[in-house]
């Protein structure tokens, strides 16, 4: 409408009425197959008035907003992902607000799922009956005998949440799309000697690193007993409410010290920065996956030679010193392979030779304990 204007003008300007005249475009090409716009006065040329009439067909409509329609389908096939449905499981399928009315929104629903639509709701007020339902049971004012009281409205995480660990991973402990309220916890360790404090890093997203996730906030836990690394357990812990308020928490469960954090913007998103977030997770999920499986196998030959160590430590007075040379001396290697690997930069080889390294440390112990 723009470029006929002004070619009609001879220049581009935002013309008055332009956006209600589209609106009532788009409602009437749901039901008829044109509509001509009219928009008297848009300017003048040459002295003279300049009025723009343009008729619009349903098929110019649906080919000027087909890329649009077209975006609707990832959410529809992540959706399904999500709650581990084939197409073929649905059972009703209701289209909400009004652009749904489109026929190609309609025809979209069909080759998707198979099915025809529902329209027995109003797709202008669906959202806001959900909105009066769930109102009304959060406030205890809902009719107990009413049809709407056996309505279960249950509201989920949009994205996982998940902390920092060793190379950047993102450690997930709550899953995109858990039901809440919820509440999960997980024991983590230290990553090196001694530490005496660790710092909790709070992310939101899906991406398997942590640089790629949206930071939520992060807190310090001090006052940890003093132990080599892998020693002292550290519970994590995950709260969710009704509200979707979200408090953190790490505890040394060996001495009680605990920390806290509560975050109140976890899903301050909107939806487009979340399904980017879910698109971004599809799109770079190998490479991601090929990283992580990388950093997984250093940060398990460097907790495997942790172990080794304190083995060595609880016999060194009984264990044969020939044993010993031979067990420290594979126990070396791997710690050295650990040590030049640094967690964000390991590449292919220097996991396989960690590997290898930690499946003869293993072989060795084996054959000297058993």
């Amino acid at each position: 409408l723009v470029d006929r204007a002004a070619h009609l003008c001879g220049s581009r300007q935002q013309l008055p009425g332009l956006a209600s005249q589209t609106q009532s475009a788009k409602k009437a090409l749901s039901s008829s197959e044109s509509y001509t716009i009219n928009l008297p006065y848009i300017g003048t040329r040459k002295g003279e008035p300049v009025h723009l009439e343009m008729t619009i067909t349903r098929g110019m409509f649906q080919s000027l907003t087909k890329d649009l329609v077209d975006r609707t389908e990832v959410p529809v096939k992540n959706a399904l992902s999500d709650a581990g449905l084939a197409p073929g499981e649905i059972d009703k399928v209701l289209l909400v607000g009004g652009s749904t009315r489109m026929p190609a929104v309609e025809e979209k629903v069909r080759n998707l799922l198979g099915k025809e639509p529902s329209k027995k709701l109003n797709p202008d007020e669906c959202v806001a009956l959900g909105a009066a339902i769930q109102g009304g049971k959060l406030s205890y004012e809902m009719i107990t005998s009413s049809a709407a009281s056996d309505i279960v409205l249950m509201d989920v995480t949009p994205l996982s949440l998940s902390i920092e660990t060793i190379g950047g991973v993102a450690n997930v402990l709550i899953e995109r799309n858990t039901t809440i309220p919820a509440r999960h916890s997980k024991i983590f360790t230290t990553a090196g000697n001694f530490q005496k404090s660790v710092d909790i890093k709070v992310y939101q997203g899906e991406r398997k690193f942590v640089r790629d996730n949206k930071l939520l906030g992060n807190f310090r836990l001090d006052g940890i007993k003093r132990a080599p690394a892998g020693v002292p357990q550290i519970e994590v812990t995950f709260d969710i409410d009704v509200d979707g308020i979200v408090k953190v928490s790490a505890k040394d469960l060996s001495t009680g010290k605990e920390q806290m954090i509560t975050i109140t913007s976890s899903s301050n998103l909107t939806e487009e920065e979340i399904e980017k977030a879910k698109r971004d997770a599809e799109m770079y999920a190998s490479n991601d996956a090929l990283k992580k499986e990388l950093i997984d196998i250093r940060n398990d030959g460097e907790a495997y030679s942790y172990e080794v160590d304190k083995i060595l430590e609880d016999r060194k007075d009984t264990m044969d010193k020939k044993d010993k040379r031979l067990i420290q001396s594979d126990l070396n290697r791997l710690k050295k392979l650990v040590s030049k690997a640094r967690p964000e930069k390991i590449t292919e080889i220097q996991a396989g030779e960690i590997k290898d390294a930690r499946i003869k440390l293993e072989q060795t112990v084996n054959n000297i304990l058993k």
